[in-house]
């Protein structure tokens, strides 16, 4: 299959999977996806869900690094690396005074990338940027000039996806230079229903967004042991655009009162994003990251009904052992790893930041000697918030299923 064939089937499947997602089911079930554009997506792909989702500094020869633009320079000479993941995920909500548990099973990537030159490689990395899916159950409001309220029930679904074009060139061996651009799109609907004197009401309201945005990574080897990384994600914004339509229902008689009306919605800022990693490996067998990141959201001027942006502080640690990754017995070449990430969160409620940690494990397991494709699997037990003001504590567990696969391609097979 040539390049452009598989370019065009991957982002077809790519865009496929999103819309019946989006028809059928919330990416997550997070009350924390009221806000803003939704729970952003922090996870990455590969063997780095069970990294501590650090990687800023690695060096992946063989599997996609999706966090620095840089490494792409590393994909070896007629290899074809691709990447495929679904994520099963259960929460459990809790407040004072009340308990909740859901799970899901979605799509959570696609990223392929290929070398198009000497120390020249390329690829593109589709992953859910945002996901929004909650659920408010008996919402009381007051009609105006009058002393009645009414309950209603309210419903997010949606989210923002991120396609992007990542690029990676070696100036000299030891120093690597990337580029991403980033195409983000998607739309968030909420729906609003009640039922006041016999009559039913139904609102929609759907917003769309959409932007692009610019990155940079560079990589660095200092000597054979320890590499070091740092990422740049300059700050854009998102248009918005939002539709309406509002539906009333009488004795099973349904009656458009709005119908599709479009009004323009303030834009979406995204902040400076800045980061910075390292690795090292103690001895051949062993590789230890750690990443730091910082996002400038307070520059953003931004705000919730009840809440505020403030600069988020990310902190991420790996650690992985392969005793053998050539060796011809096949229980030397299983990847073992674990993680630790801890974010302080970005959100403030009521004077309260929504922080959250995570403990990632992992393995990955090779399909066969003659390439060096791994199945990858990774489990992820975090927490987010607190059970105190009006903040719900959400606990969950996360396993990630990544197919990280190697093609070998335009090399003639030997004939005796």
């Amino acid at each position: 299959m040539k390049i452009n064939q598989i370019i065009v089937v991957t982002i077809g499947a790519f865009l496929g999977i999103q819309q019946i997602s989006a028809q059928s089911e919330a990416l997550t079930s997070s009350p924390y996806s009221l806000y803003g554009l939704g729970v952003i997506n922090q996870t990455s792909i590969g063997k780095f869900n069970s990294l501590g989702y650090s990687g800023i500094g690695i060096k992946s020869t063989y599997e996609l690094n999706n966090l620095n633009p840089a490494n792409y320079a590393l994909i070896p000479q007629n290899s074809f690396l691709y990447d495929i993941g679904v994520t099963g995920e259960f929460n459990n909500y809790s407040n004072t005074s009340d308990t909740e548990e859901k799970s899901n099973v979605n799509f959570s990537n696609i990223a392929f990338g290929f070398r198009i030159a000497e120390n020249f490689g390329v690829g593109i990395t589709m992953v859910p940027y945002s996901d929004v899916g909650y659920s408010l159950l008996g919402v009381s409001s007051n009609i105006e000039g009058s002393t009645n309220s009414f309950e209603s029930n309210v419903t997010g679904l949606g989210g923002l996806n991120d396609i992007k074009l990542n690029v990676g060139y070696a100036l000299i061996p030891k120093l690597r230079l990337g580029l991403s651009a980033s195409f983000l799109f998607g739309n968030i609907e909420e729906t609003e229903s009640f039922t006041y004197n016999a009559t039913a009401f139904e609102s929609i309201e759907k917003t769309n967004y959409s932007g692009a945005r610019l990155g940079f990574g560079l990589q660095y080897d200092v000597n054979e042991k320890i590499t070091i990384g740092s990422t740049v994600q300059l700050p854009t914004s998102l248009n918005g655009n939002l539709k309406r339509s509002v539906n009333k229902s009488l004795s099973g008689i349904e009656i458009t009162v709005e119908d599709e009306s479009s009004d323009t919605v303030s834009d979406f800022k995204l902040p400076l994003e800045l980061g910075f990693g390292m690795s090292i490996k103690p001895i051949e067998e062993l590789t230890f990251s750690a990443d730091y990141k910082k996002n400038f959201w307070t520059n953003t001027d931004q705000s919730e009904n009840i809440g505020s942006y403030e600069d988020q502080d990310i902190y991420a640690f790996g650690l992985e052992y392969i005793q053998d990754p050539t060796s011809y017995k096949y229980g030397q070449r299983i990847a073992y790893r674990v993680g630790y990430n801890y974010d302080n969160g970005y959100l403030a409620i009521s004077d309260e930041k929504v922080e959250g940690y995570n403990f990632t494990a992992g393995i990955g397991i090779p399909t066969s000697r003659g390439t060096h494709s791994m199945i990858n699997l990774s489990y992820s037990y975090g927490s987010k918030g607190l059970l105190q003001n009006v903040l719900v504590k959400e606990n969950y567990h996360l396993l990630t299923l990544n197919l990280s696969l190697e093609d070998i391609w335009f090399v003639k097979k030997k004939v005796y």
